[in-house]
């Protein structure tokens, strides 16, 4: 008994440091997901604050409009890179990897350093889920290459492609709850940051990425 009981006294210390841990590596994964980098881009680029140019929105769509692709690529992979990272660092157990790029991505979306108005989520989202699931994300990105190219709406695009990983998680890694749940809510979340854009879908007032062939003068990029 009195093993028993020592044992169980030695565990709640050790339970106790893998909640914190779990809390720290969120609270971590959140503050490297809300680094505005395309806010810093605007600022060494051309010394201007990007909410106040072009769509207003701290994505790489805003950047390349702006900027250019010198500044859109890198701005790109690093929002990329904020969903990727955390999860590979914190990849067991599978909750806590979810978690941790779920706060990455809300940390993107609602960044404190730029007063809670940051990106639409989709790269940096594309990172956590190229770390959890990367086949769906491998069929995504064509998803929305290919819907680019028929529509040049990014906004739509994105969430043709976002739409398109539940169903690949599913059919895929069918043993993964967290994994799909995720996708789920990521499905959930990217519509809701896009919810103007929609509003301007249906009003046919979104703005274009690019014109087809046969289209007229190339229009602005659309949110991302």
């Amino acid at each position: 008994m009195g093993v028993q009981r020592r044992a169980a006294h030695d565990q709640v210390p050790a339970q106790a440091r893998a909640a914190l841990n779990a809390i720290l590596a969120i609270l971590a994964s959140y503050l490297l997901g809300a680094t505005p980098t395309s806010y810093i881009a605007g600022k060494l680029g051309r010394g201007i604050d990007l909410r106040e140019h072009g769509s207003r929105n701290l994505g790489a769509t805003n950047v390349y409009r702006i900027l250019g692709w010198k500044y859109a690529i890198p701005v790109a992979l690093f929002d990329i890179a904020k969903g990727a990272v955390p999860v590979l660092l914190f990849s067991h157990p599978a909750w806590l990897a979810v978690a941790v790029g779920a706060a990455a991505v809300l940390g993107h979306m609602f960044s404190p350093y730029v007063s809670f108005k940051g990106g639409k989520g989709v790269a940096t989202a594309a990172g956590m889920f190229l770390a959890l699931a990367p086949v769906a994300v491998l069929i995504a990105i064509p998803i929305w290459a290919i819907s680019l190219w028929l529509t040049g709406y990014v906004s739509l695009s994105s969430i043709i492609a976002v739409l398109s990983v539940p169903l690949s998680v599913a059919l895929l890694q069918p043993n993964s709850p967290y994994v799909l749940w995720a996708s789920v809510a990521l499905v959930a979340l990217i519509v809701f940051a896009h919810r103007r854009n929609i509003s301007r879908l249906i009003a046919g007032t979104e703005s274009r990425f690019r014109t087809r062939p046969s289209g007229g003068p190339t229009a602005r990029p659309s949110d991302r």
